[in-house]
């Protein structure tokens, strides 16, 4: 058995196979490397240079090609196709009449392609006319004097249109409107329509209302005047009784004035002189009777004297002391008297002072009263006024309407005339409402549709060419409208539609294909212009053409203007430019030509 070892520790048949094995590969790459030498110099002497190539397969000089500036007008145009028609159909519909009790029935009706002209009756309803007039207003309502408004205005346009003068032609439907109206009636051979018997009825309710409104009015003011007086009178009364209190007030001041007191005793005056007259008369009496007791005595104590005389003396006794007494009882009863006739002057002037408050409050309350019944009868009469100038103003508004009327049941206003009748879609006897018939203008339109990208370009108003060579048609348009968004009427998405309104003419379009040129823009005379391919940028990002001068060819710098038919309007910024001169449109190589 061998052991395990290193390297070193090969055998001898081992290394000598291993020295064969480094002999065989070294011999295999010596001829790996002869060969790629060979081939090396083979495909070297077959290989050119980039150079070499380009010396050998470069063109000869390519030549320009060289094109005259031109003088010509420029226009640019859009071109579609269409078909030609009458207008749009316009659907005919009888609005209902508020002066009319009931609705009408159709009595007459026109025929397919009968040509209505503007004031001709398009038909007839319970024997009425129906008159068709130019107006883009529809009738809407009943028209008659004191009326106003836009669609007043087209009636008396159509009215003056047709040699039926309605005065100014200001929208107001007044009597000279009504004139002209009732003879447009009648000019046609129709009655015109007067007012109803309602509007008759209502005009003489409002007049007897008037009536009653004025008997009311001079009423409330003959009650408002005597009213004024009222208030006068009792202020009048017032003050007179306001002066019969304060005059007995004074009376009565005056009296106790008169029955004033005494100095330091605070007695009246007239009291203390009836007591001063009683304590008088009874002392004058007491002497009396003193006297007389005297004089009897004597007679008593004297013999001599008869009995007679003694009863005389006791009679004059009784006489003196009953006069006496009757003094005495007179004095106070006089007192008494003027005791109380002062206690009764304090209490006459207290009286007379609360009839003079009395007077003052009583005047001052009959004299409100009577401005209050004046104020009443004032707003009575302002009352009674207003209402007589309402039904007055509504009288004279009824007095202005009992003119000619239109009903808005005859007419129909159409916003273009003549037209045609396009179909009927109602019958004689039905009711004269709704859709009775449809009409067409007699202006030829061709209706068309412009590309996306070509609908921008064109605008209502513009002038268009229309024509078919192969018909031998040539007529002129203008576009009347366009639509907003593409797809309607008829054309698909990818276009809009357009309508061309025909300018008269003798040939009849209607159903035929035509082309239709729209010029966009067009140059004022004849400009200077290059073909399209003459222009180019420069590295600024101006315009530029080349052109040949002296046998040289230079840059010359321009604005470019309007471009039609391959063609550019060209204006130097520098220098000038003019036709003939020759320009370079491309070039070409020598051996192609």
């Amino acid at each position: 058995m061998h052991g395990v070892g290193g390297p070193g520790s090969a055998s001898p048949d081992d290394r000598e196979l291993m020295s064969g094995k480094r002999i065989k590969i070294l011999l295999w790459v010596l001829g790996s490397v002869a060969a790629a030498l060979a081939l090396s110099f083979g495909f070297g002497s077959q290989i050119e240079s980039p150079a070499d190539v380009a010396a050998r397969t470069a063109p000869p000089a390519p030549s320009p090609i060289l094109v005259p500036v031109e003088e010509r007008v420029l226009s640019s145009s859009v071109v579609t196709r269409g078909t030609g028609r009458f207008g749009l159909p316009l659907p005919i519909s009888i609005a209902p009449s508020a002066l009319k009790p009931s609705q009408a029935l159709i009595t007459t009706l026109p025929l397919r392609n009968t040509p209505i002209e503007e004031g001709g009756v398009l038909l007839t309803a319970s024997g009425r006319p129906v008159f068709a007039l130019a107006g883009k207003i529809p009738a809407f309502r009943d028209l008659m004097p004191g009326t106003f408004g836009d669609d007043v205005l087209q009636l008396e346009a159509a009215l003056k249109r047709l040699g039926f003068d309605p005065g100014a032609v200001d929208g107001n439907y007044d009597l000279r409107s009504s004139a002209a109206l009732a003879a447009f009636y009648r000019d046609r051979g129709f009655e015109p329509f007067e007012p109803t018997a309602e509007q008759i009825a209502a005009l003489r309710t409002l007049e007897q209302d008037f009536g009653e409104a004025t008997k009311v009015k001079l009423t409330a003011e003959g009650i408002a005047a005597a009213a004024a007086l009222t208030v006068e009178s009792a202020r009048a009364t017032a003050e007179r009784d306001l002066r019969l209190a304060e005059s007995e007030l004074a009376t009565r001041l005056a009296d106790r004035d008169r029955l004033g007191t005494g100095s330091g005793t605070g007695t009246p005056l007239a009291v203390e002189s009836e007591r001063a007259k009683a304590q008088y008369a009874d002392s004058a009496a007491r002497a009396d009777l003193a006297a007389a007791i005297a004089e009897r005595a004597l007679v008593v104590l004297d013999p001599r004297q008869p009995e007679t005389a003694r009863a005389a003396a006791d009679a004059k006794l009784d006489l003196a002391r009953a006069s006496a007494l009757k003094t005495e009882l007179e004095g106070q009863v006089l007192v008494q008297i003027a005791e109380r006739d002062a206690q009764l002057v304090a209490e006459q002037v207290a009286s007379a002072e609360a009839a003079v408050r009395s007077a003052r409050l009583a005047g001052e309350m009959a004299v409100q009263a009577a401005l209050d019944a004046q104020k009443v009868a004032d707003l009575d009469v302002k009352l009674a006024t207003e209402r007589a100038a309402r039904l007055e103003a509504d009288l004279a508004l009824a007095r202005s309407r009992q003119g000619v009327q239109l009903p808005a049941d005859e007419v129909v206003f159409i916003p273009a005339m003549p037209v045609r009748v396009e179909e009927l879609t109602s019958l004689v006897g039905n009711v004269a409402n709704g859709p009775i018939l449809s009409v067409t203008d007699n202006q030829l339109a061709i209706d068309s549709g412009l590309a996306l990208d070509a609908a921008p370009l064109v605008k209502p108003g513009m002038a268009v060419e229309i024509d078919e060579a192969t018909l031998g048609i040539k007529a002129r348009g203008v576009v009347a409208w366009m639509a907003d968004v593409p797809g309607t009427n008829g054309v698909d998405g990818y276009h809009i539609y357009f309508e061309v309104r025909v300018v008269e003419t003798p040939t009849p379009l209607q159903g035929f294909s035509l082309r239709l040129t729209i010029p966009i823009q067009s140059t004022a005379g004849a400009v200077t212009v290059v073909p399209m391919s003459a222009l180019s940028l420069s590295a600024d990002g101006t315009s530029r053409v080349q052109v040949q001068r002296d046998g040289a060819l230079e840059y010359l710098a321009v604005r470019p203007g309007l471009s039609a038919d391959g063609f550019v309007e060209v204006t130097p910024v520098e220098g000038a430019l003019a036709p003939g001169q020759l320009v370079v449109v491309g070039y070409q190589n020598p051996e192609n030509a």
